[in-house]
């Protein structure tokens, strides 16, 4: 089946573009920093920050309302994206990595950017890596730094190591430091929000500089990319609005949400400093752009008492969590001419869907031993009527390591407590008390009405699905 006649059967011939068949689509794909579902207004009318350049994005593309990272975290949602696997399938069980960690993925992997690579894109990333440089134990920054995002199947990388408040504090150049982290820097934590790790940095690092520099260079590319007819694929991983909270001049006061409601304002301003290069050069047309974060917001129940600011939306939870706000986030797509502009999808999707989507989009065979847990959203994007479910289930995995899994309305949790940041973090139950948590999502999106002992068939069933997941090492069948 072709392409062309893959979206007659979804139902979409309308949107179909004459040149679909022959012209693949350029992809950037922009992955926020702990951005909550409910920071956007078009997900949240009540939020106190403006964003209209993400609202105008969903207005011109498909909305996405139950969409999750594969982990509540960073370093792992990463992974999944860049590999179409569950990242608890691979060294890293739980937690992050850190600034001097080794490189992640495996060595023989195939990945999103080396598949788009062997189809003729030119890649490239810019912004937050945070999966690791080099084989030492710990990181050599006087050393090149491989393998890194070029062993990853990436041409280009600008970014920095990990997360803005994890030393060393250093911008990359493909596979070496612009610049040593010769000073040592202290910690700060002067108030929340405001908080990075003590260690080294560069002489000229400045932590406000970031968002900009790396935004700076992303645009830079899309401005290269004017006249060319090579399809190009760029990831724009955005370290904002991860702590520390710091917007430039121009954004402070622009949110009634304290400096992470002027953070995010930033984080707007940027999606629109991308779409307006892509329009500017010429390739907004054939480009699909998403827009996504790589966790829920780290954003305390006292936060949202201050500020009357939801920024998980109506659910339980925050970032790190196995409940929902650690990891049911904003997603949103645009293609002109193939995605319909305005629609809101109910799909259940994951970020580890990215790679089979891709693949389906440009028409690549993906192998059997790649992207395991990686199901083509494709039906979703471009289907004109609605459509059945894509994946049976997702896994969700918190940042101390607590699995769950979601089945259509039902939510079953293997521990008690959220096993991240919110309090209870882990409940121990006592004698006669359920050892896990089911809630039915439907009619508990706040995940309150624990019931285990009243659905024991749904109990059987979804953890019995877990573990034959989690025994063959895939769900993609």
């Amino acid at each position: 089946m072709t392409r062309r006649d893959f979206l007659r059967a979804c139902g979409a011939g309308a949107l179909v573009s004459p040149l679909f068949a022959a012209d693949r689509p350029n992809i950037v794909y922009i992955l926020a920093d702990d951005l909550g579902l409910g920071d956007l207004r078009c997900y949240n009318p009540d939020s106190k920050i403006p964003t209209p350049n993400m609202d105008k994005l969903a207005s011109q593309g498909m909305r996405f309302t139950d969409t999750h990272s594969p982990s509540s975290v960073c370093t792992p949602t990463r992974y999944g994206i860049l590999t179409g696997r569950y990242c608890w399938r691979s060294k890293l069980k739980q937690g992050v990595l850190g600034g001097e960690s080794p490189y992640l993925p495996e060595a023989s992997r195939l990945t999103v950017a080396s598949m788009l690579k062997q189809q003729g894109y030119r890649t490239a990333v810019f912004g937050k890596w945070h999966l690791g440089l080099g084989n030492d134990a710990v990181t050599d920054y006087s050393k090149v730094l491989r393998p890194g995002p070029k062993d990853a199947g990436y041409d280009t990388f600008f970014g920095i190591p990990a997360s803005l408040d994890m030393p060393p504090y250093v911008f990359v150049e493909d596979d070496h430091v612009l610049e040593q982290p010769a000073k040592q820097v202290e910690g700060v934590r002067e108030q929340r929000g405001i908080y990075w790790r003590g260690g080294g940095i560069a002489p000229s690092f400045r932590h406000i500089d970031v968002l900009p520099r790396i935004t700076e260079r992303a645009v830079k590319f899309l401005d290269q990319q004017k006249g060319s007819r090579q399809p190009f694929y760029m990831y724009f991983p955005l370290t904002g609005p991860h702590t520390p909270w710091l917007p430039t001049k121009e954004f402070v006061g622009k949110a009634k949400a304290g400096p992470y409601g002027d953070f995010v304002a930033q984080v707007d301003d940027v999606v629109g400093q991308v779409m307006n290069a892509l329009e500017r050069n010429g390739h907004a047309a054939n480009t699909l752009l998403i827009l996504t974060s790589d966790n829920g917001a780290h954003w305390t129940p006292e936060e949202i008492a201050m500020h009357q600011h939801r920024a998980n939306g109506r659910v339980r939870g925050q970032k790190a969590d196995v409940y929902d706000g650690g990891h049911r986030i904003p997603f949103m797509a645009r293609w002109p001419g193939h995605i319909a502009a305005g629609r809101v999808s109910d799909q259940l999707a994951c970020l580890t869907d990215f790679m089979a989507t891709a693949a389906e989009i440009t028409g690549f065979a993906l192998p059997r031993e790649s992207a395991e847990d990686s199901f083509s959203i494709a039906p979703a994007l471009f289907g004109s009527k609605p459509q059945t479910q894509v994946r049976e289930a997702v896994v969700h995995h918190s940042s101390q390591g607590l699995f769950a899994i979601r089945k259509g309305e039902w939510k079953l949790s293997t521990g008690r407590g959220s096993w991240g940041f919110s309090v209870p973090q882990k409940i121990t139950p006592k004698p006669g008390e359920p050892p896990m948590e089911l809630y039915n999502l439907k009619t508990d999106p706040l995940e309150q009405d624990n019931l285990y002992f009243k659905r024991a068939d749904v109990v059987k069933s979804m953890a019995e699905l877990l573990e034959k997941w989690k025994r063959d090492g895939r769900s993609r069948s």
